[in-house]
């Protein structure tokens, strides 16, 4: 059950901003049709990718609440791999 959760809490941002991707046009419209930042933060930084985009507005950017949201979502992916290290040093002292 536990690995069932790692593999869905890793794999679900992903999924999640991959069918955006592929079902509508808000990454390109936020990536400004360029393909490598969106491939960069569906690999590494998956939260924040999702978030920046739904905060993206096409004639605005990202502005106010959007910025709040995407820095907690960076936070968070930045809290993942921070636990992930934590865990693996924790588990080589026992």
């Amino acid at each position: 059950m536990c690995c069932l959760l790692v593999v869905l809490s890793v794999l679900g941002p992903r999924v999640a901003f991959a069918l955006t991707w592929l079902t509508t046009e808000r990454v390109s419209v936020a990536a400004h049709g360029g393909v490598l930042a969106p491939v960069l933060g569906l690999l590494f930084l998956p939260w924040t990718a999702l978030a920046y985009t739904f905060a993206y507005a096409p004639h605005a950017g990202v502005t106010g609440l959007g910025w709040v949201v995407v820095v907690l979502a960076l936070l968070a992916d930045l809290g993942a791999y921070g636990s992930g290290s934590e865990k693996r040093r924790r588990s080589r002292r026992a």
